[in-house]
């Protein structure tokens, strides 16, 4: 497989930056679990939510097929990476891809309030995303699919009747396990599981310091995923945000910030997105989006927010 130059997939960087991330996750973990201070467990905390979004943003290249122009080498730094998230690759794979078909439409519109809506789940799911409790729903449902992949097709999480299943899109993202490989996304679990276990052995972390790192994380990975949607025009191409965010995050999380252009380019490597970001357009801060999601959902606008 070939690419033209504003598209190459950097193979090397890539493979370097997660043998590397990975080190520094070990080290922080037994940093964490270990440290004489609580000043101490506190920096490894904060590294360790750093340098795991690292990790997620080369599973989320590997998702698009864009971690590794080797398409073995593309799947299988994707299923270590997610294995420290921990999710599984063709798991994650299948939320992703239904999330960019159906960003911004109806079923993901968490940040405005129609007038059918049930608020307290509305305001329930919302300050999930914003405290970090969203995170825990990638590996209860992979633990979930693991021991029973019926429970997938529920009426509570499936049924057009279902206002949870409906108002939270249950329905309209587990409807691509479908016709998912059960058998194939149950052994990358069982990998995950492995690579967590010798992750967890090898950095001879203790639960505490291992809940800790990964709570932070959690906070950390879950107060991007709608900051760079919210308020944001109703279309799944342009429902996003390129936020302005310090340049070291920027850099740390893989530019996943120029998410309006990844929504837009898909296909393109991290390291390219900086060439289809639009700089004359609205750029929002981070922290302005994210300060203002504190406030909770608002009522849907007769004409949407750009």
């Amino acid at each position: 497989m070939s690419f033209p130059e504003s598209r190459a997939i950097p193979n090397r960087l890539n493979l370097l930056l997660l043998a590397g991330a990975a080190v520094a996750a070990g080290v922080l973990l037994h940093a964490a679990s270990h440290a004489p201070a609580w000043w101490q467990t506190l920096l490894a905390m904060v590294a360790f939510s750093f340098v795991n979004n690292t990790i997620f943003s080369l599973l989320h290249e590997s998702v698009h097929g864009i971690f590794h122009s080797n398409r073995t080498a593309n799947e299988w730094g994707g299923r270590v990476a997610a294995a420290f998230f921990p999710t599984a690759l063709t798991f994650q794979r299948i939320f992703h891809l239904r999330h960019h078909r159906n960003n911004r439409t109806e079923v993901e519109q968490f940040d405005y309030l129609r007038p059918e809506d049930n608020k307290f789940l509305k305001y329930t799911q919302w300050y999930c995303i914003l405290t970090g409790l969203y995170w825990t729903a990638s590996p209860l449902g992979m633990i979930m699919y693991l021991v029973w992949p019926g429970a997938f097709q529920l009426k509570a999480l499936r049924s057009d009747n279902s206002r949870f299943a409906q108002q939270t899109a249950a329905d309209a993202m587990l409807e691509g396990f479908d016709k998912a490989p059960s058998g194939k996304i149950r052994v990358e679990i069982l990998f995950t599981l492995a690579v967590q276990a010798a992750l967890f052995i090898l950095s001879d972390a203790t639960w505490q310091g291992w809940l800790l790192c990964y709570a932070t994380f959690a906070v950390n990975w879950s107060s991007l995923q709608y900051a760079d949607h919210a308020w944001s025009e109703l279309d799944p191409k342009e429902g996003a945000w390129n936020l302005k965010v310090n340049k070291v995050v920027q850099w740390l999380f893989l530019n996943y910030h120029h998410h309006k252009a990844h929504h837009q380019h898909p296909d393109v490597p991290w390291v390219h997105l900086h060439k289809h970001v639009d700089f004359t357009e609205p750029r929002p801060s981070f922290l302005r989006i994210y300060l203002s999601m504190w406030r909770g959902p608002r009522p849907m606008p007769e004409k949407p927010e750009t």
